[in-house]
């Protein structure tokens, strides 16, 4: 376990949780297709009550419920997964305080 900070001194930027970063990708596109939870969540055949638990990330979904919302999207685990790693990047990078920009080959250099 990390040691606490020491008084004055700034905390550590906290990881998002995995479970987080899943269920923001779900809702984020179930809302984009505008479709309810009832619709994903039936056709995914998992309650609509533990679908939003998911989503909000109170919930450590198996990997099968996740491949099952995942398709109901019309996603692969893989593409869902893919989208989750790249929320985490994000994150992490926005965090740090580093840009999210992609690097465009400028470079100036003071003389």
């Amino acid at each position: 376990m990390p040691a606490a900070p020491a008084p004055g001194e700034p905390r550590a930027p906290k990881e998002p949780l995995w479970r987080d970063l899943v269920g923001d990708v779900l809702r984020r596109e179930r809302l984009a297709q505008e479709r309810t939870l009832k619709e994903v969540a039936d056709a995914a055949r998992i309650s609509m009550p533990y679908l939003s638990e998911v989503e909000r990330g109170r919930k450590e979904a198996s990997s099968e419920v996740l491949a099952a919302a995942a398709h109901a999207l019309g996603l692969g685990l893989g593409e869902l997964l893919s989208l989750a790693q790249g929320e985490l990047t994000r994150r992490a990078t926005v965090s740090r305080g580093r840009s999210t920009a992609p690097y465009n080959g400028l470079c100036l250099v003071a003389a």
